[in-house]
């Protein structure tokens, strides 16, 4: 017992010794993690919906899981999760703990400005521009290895046969798109992700709070109104964005689907690509899927994450606000958690 309370003492010792970043970055990078497995084999047929449609679209969304059962087993639908967990903990920690940031020095820098949901809008925009830019060749990397199929008769659209996967893992398919194409290549498709995550990390968290702003006082630590409002925001968000999406998606497996590597496409030319070979109505395939994975993922980052701040001992958003901004003023100068 006394060991226990001793373990118990230095915990809370240590916790309360964690700047408030780290623990918005703990908080952030477990809630994503948990999300993102719960719903991996969504994420692995909606890929495979955008980028192998003329294999799997026509089957459906029953008869591709039905395919992967039979063809790889339970682990096909986790094919590439590891990749997408490696890549999503880094993202949604730095997300999550970027646009707690952001807020905070917007409201310290700009005296009188509002915490409405314009303030959510542009932290939210460039906190999720920030987390790309630091863990694009992990999704690049995740969308490789899911693209591939165990089985398939061929490796791509142009009937390159093979029965060989091109990637062995995670360490491999980096290990060969930069020996292919470098830094460069490890950064294929960042163009219109983003694009893309721009206004859909600034509308998901401005329909966020603007829906929570029409929540009675009463209700507003409500768990399941908070869920409710951040599932309705997410799905808002991607229906706006998610074009971007597919054009991401054919670019970052372009080198495996074109017969000729030299003639890879940029943005705009992809965008085109799709239009002209597949109509507008590919800009979505995967989409209704998507809303499958955007509500279970939602509901269960957020309550995650609330509970993550709970045991760390967070503050609430605005009594942080006051906390750091104090602490700035009393020690000018000073950084911002010091």
């Amino acid at each position: 017992m006394a060991n226990t309370r001793d373990e118990r003492e230095v915990w809370d010792g240590v916790i309360e010794g964690m700047p408030l970043f780290a623990k918005e970055l703990i908080a952030g990078g477990v809630a994503g993690g948990f999300a993102k497995s719960a719903v991996a084999p969504l994420e692995r047929i909606k890929i495979l919906f955008q980028t192998r449609q003329v294999e799997y679209r026509s089957l459906g969304l029953i008869g591709s899981f039905t395919k992967i059962a039979k063809t790889e087993g339970t682990l096909g639908f986790f094919r590439g999760n590891g990749a997408s967990v490696a890549r999503i903990v880094p993202y949604a920690a730095l997300h999550y703990m970027a646009y707690e940031e952001y807020r905070r020095w917007i409201i310290d820098g700009i005296p009188g400005v509002g915490k409405g949901p314009i303030l959510d809008l542009v932290a939210g925009s460039f906190a999720g521009g920030t987390a790309v830019l630091f863990t694009y060749p992990l999704d690049l990397v995740r969308t490789k290895l899911a693209y591939q199929v165990v089985g398939s008769q061929k490796l791509n659209i142009q009937g390159i046969v093979t029965g060989e996967q091109v990637y062995k893992g995670i360490k491999d398919c980096f290990s060969k798109t930069y020996k292919e194409a470098g830094i460069k290549g490890l950064y294929r498709g960042v163009a219109p992700s983003l694009y893309g995550i721009f206004p859909y990390a600034g509308l998901k968290f401005y329909f966020y709070e603007t829906m929570k702003s029409h929540v009675p006082k009463e209700r507003k630590n409500d768990i399941t109104i908070k869920l409710a409002c951040g599932s309705v925001a997410g799905l808002l968000g991607q229906t706006f964005t998610y074009p971007l999406d597919v054009v991401r998606r054919q670019m970052q497996v372009q080198r495996l689907s074109a017969s000729n590597s030299h003639e890879l496409k940029g943005t705009a030319d992809t965008l085109v690509m799709i239009l002209q070979t597949h109509g507008w109505k590919q800009l979505f395939s995967g989409l209704s899927l998507n809303y499958l994975k955007v509500v279970p993922s939602v509901a269960i980052g957020f309550t995650v994450y609330d509970l993550m701040k709970a045991y760390l001992r967070v503050p609430s958003r605005d009594d942080a606000v006051v906390e750091v901004v104090t602490s700035n003023r009393d020690s000018q100068p000073s950084t911002l958690h010091s």
